[in-house]
């Protein structure tokens, strides 16, 4: 019989073998680790603890924090008292943070020590009322405000006698329950609580068990993206379900490192650290001796070929097998020691990934399955199977889910992996579902193989290349508030971070000119002025201030003349139009950039 909700799959994995080690963390300078029985018993008595501090069934709970095993355990104990975990970004701003936990009527929040827990007393104080549970043994705590540490809550719950109930309330788990709450910008701006039920992550669970039946209990993955993000999320969920040793990485600038410590076999990511890693590569191959270079160029050919037959089915010759074990441990396992040297499966998304990068990673004996989600969908719609794929598509959709495409080239999705919808929010429910499907407002097309190519967006809104949604026109309004910037456009689909073109009110900025003494003779020779320069600055940091560091704007460029409805910039009624803008600028967007 299948397990009817998530807790249950996860005790038949720990029960089953409960010495094996499940969850790895950093901790003063080493690692420590919890077998499967450890974990069973301290996620029930951190779920009996939850009880105690009187968590109801369907109570939600928010997260904030950065990736720890804690994490996790925090997550599931959530689950295991028929509540609902509510991820929240620790790099939000308070306010940001206040909306989600206001709209979701959060009461409880677990933090790690610092900011987090800074941002909850915020919260507390200004927002709403919550009671705080703080991994950090060492930080301090206020009794007064009702803060817990994660390990009193354990003791706690391990002599409580209200453990029974846990098992009760488990009794009561249908496949509609809602499991969690995971927020996403709109268009607008305005964050959508996701409503994702039991059915939708078991439904997820169990569609990759028929795509990935190469992983095992001998594989490990290193967690490094935000948990509070449905990619990672779901990706260490299904780690978890089907047995792997999840080591958790809680400063992600230190990925590469930890990458060697770690030895991992899988891992997920976004585009970026691939982009990297293959940068580095070359910028190193670059300065290196004509021998050097020579050996590299043909072993990345042979690897190549190799990764192409293999991928068509086509069989590799007793001489190309040669090469291919000697450019191997001449170059290639190289290359993937720099990645920990195990790496084999990196499941990819979030952003479009070139098809060098992706081609490097294949020749060099690593296979990336790039794909394509959203949170709406439980994370994954499509990606690469492990041979028969697309360079230049996100692969097939998983099995049971549906794709079309709709008017405007819409991507739509059916299946059970599908929210069942946004929180409270019944209106902007309807409008992203059509008939029963549910409209991405991503475009793209189905090639001849089934595959999903993606070709842009349906919605003004911006996606950069580490995966977060970003609404420009809020930023865009929040800019246009600060004397005297005018109009700004708001630049950074695909790329690392947010751009934006400013175009000044040119009196206001002459008369700052003109009390600062600086001379000019023309528009475009105002605003290249640096103390011009400087004031506009200071107004982009002032907007910086009340953003998340992903939406703040690192870059602008002053234009000299307003974007105008003659040029196709401005619609008839002023709004921007900011695919004819990025035309009409490419190369000073470019130089933004340093391209």
């Amino acid at each position: 019989m299948p397990a009817k909700h998530m807790i249950a799959t996860f005790r038949e994995r720990l029960a089953a073998d409960p010495d094996r080690i499940a969850l790895r963390g950093r901790r003063d300078g080493g690692w420590w680790e919890l077998t499967r029985g450890e974990v069973d018993r301290t996620v029930r008595a951190v779920a009996a603890g939850l009880i105690e501090l009187g968590v109801a069934e369907a109570a939600r709970v928010g997260i904030i924090g950065a990736n720890r095993p804690e994490w996790t355990l925090a997550d599931l104990a959530i689950q295991s008292v028929r509540a609902v975990p509510v991820p929240i970004y620790p790099t939000l701003t308070v306010s940001q943070a206040a909306y989600i936990v206001n709209d979701a009527e959060v009461d409880l929040l677990f933090v790690d020590g610092g900011r987090s827990l800074q941002m909850a007393r915020e919260v507390a104080a200004e927002h709403r009322p919550v009671r705080v549970v703080c991994f950090d043994d060492s930080a301090a705590l206020d009794p007064d405000l009702q803060e817990v540490r994660f390990s009193a809550l354990v003791e706690r719950g391990r002599s409580s006698p209200r453990s029974a109930e846990v098992d009760q309330r488990l009794d009561r788990v249908t496949p509609e329950d809602l499991l969690t709450l995971i927020y996403t910008s709109g268009t607008t701006g305005e964050p959508k609580g996701v409503m994702l039920t039991q059915a939708n992550l078991l439904a997820a669970m169990e569609i990759h068990d028929e795509r990935l039946p190469e992983l095992s209990d001998a594989d490990t993955s290193l967690c490094f993206l935000p948990l509070s993000h449905v990619f990672e999320r779901c990706w260490t969920t299904y780690c978890l379900y089907r047995g792997l040793t999840v080591s958790y990485l809680d400063d992600p600038t230190e990925v590469i490192e930890v990458l060697q410590q770690v030895r991992p076999t899988c891992l997920c990511t976004v585009p970026r650290l691939l982009e990297k890693v293959h940068s580095a590569v070359h910028e190193r191959m670059g300065s290196a001796s004509a021998v050097r270079r020579g050996l590299f160029d043909w072993a990345m050919r042979v690897g190549r070929e190799v990764a192409m037959r293999r991928n068509e089915r086509r069989g590799v010759s007793p001489a190309l097998s040669l090469q291919h074990a000697v450019a191997d441990r001449l170059v290639l396992a190289k290359i993937r020691g720099v990645l920990g040297g195990r790496l084999r499966l990196v499941p990819c998304a979030g952003a479009p990934l070139s098809r060098e990068v992706e081609e490097f990673f294949h020749a060099v004996g690593i296979h990336i399955a790039h794909g394509y989600g959203l949170t709406e969908t439980t994370a994954t719609v499509s990606f690469h199977d492990r041979v028969g794929y697309r360079l230049g598509t996100v692969g097939r959709p998983m099995p049971r889910v549906q794709v079309s495409i709709g008017a405007g080239d819409e991507i739509l999705v059916k299946g059970p992996t599908v929210m069942a919808g946004y929180y409270r929010k019944p209106e902007a429910t309807a409008e992203v579902f059509r008939d029963g499907w549910f409209c991405t407002g991503d475009a793209g097309a189905i090639d001849e193989a089934g595959c999903i190519i993606i070709t842009g967006r349906v919605k003004d809104l911006i996606k950069t290349s580490t995966g977060k949604y970003i609404a420009p026109q809020a930023i865009e309004a929040m800019l246009t508030t600060k004397p005297p910037i005018e109009q700004a456009a708001v630049v950074g689909d695909l790329r690392k971070y947010v751009v934006a073109l400013i175009v000044p009110s040119f009196p206001a900025l002459e008369a700052e000119a003109r009390r600062l003494g600086v001379t000019w003779s023309s528009p475009a020779e105002l605003v290249g002025r640096p103390e011009m320069v400087a004031l506009v600055q200071a107004r982009v940091d002032e907007v910086n201030r009340e953003l998340a560091s992903f939406e703040q704007v690192k870059r602008f460029a002053l234009l000299a003349t307003p974007f105008v409805v003659e040029a196709g910039e401005l619609t008839p009624t002023l709004k921007i139009r900011r695919a004819a803008i990025v035309a009409h600028h490419a190369d000073l967007i470019a130089s933004l950039y340093g391209d």
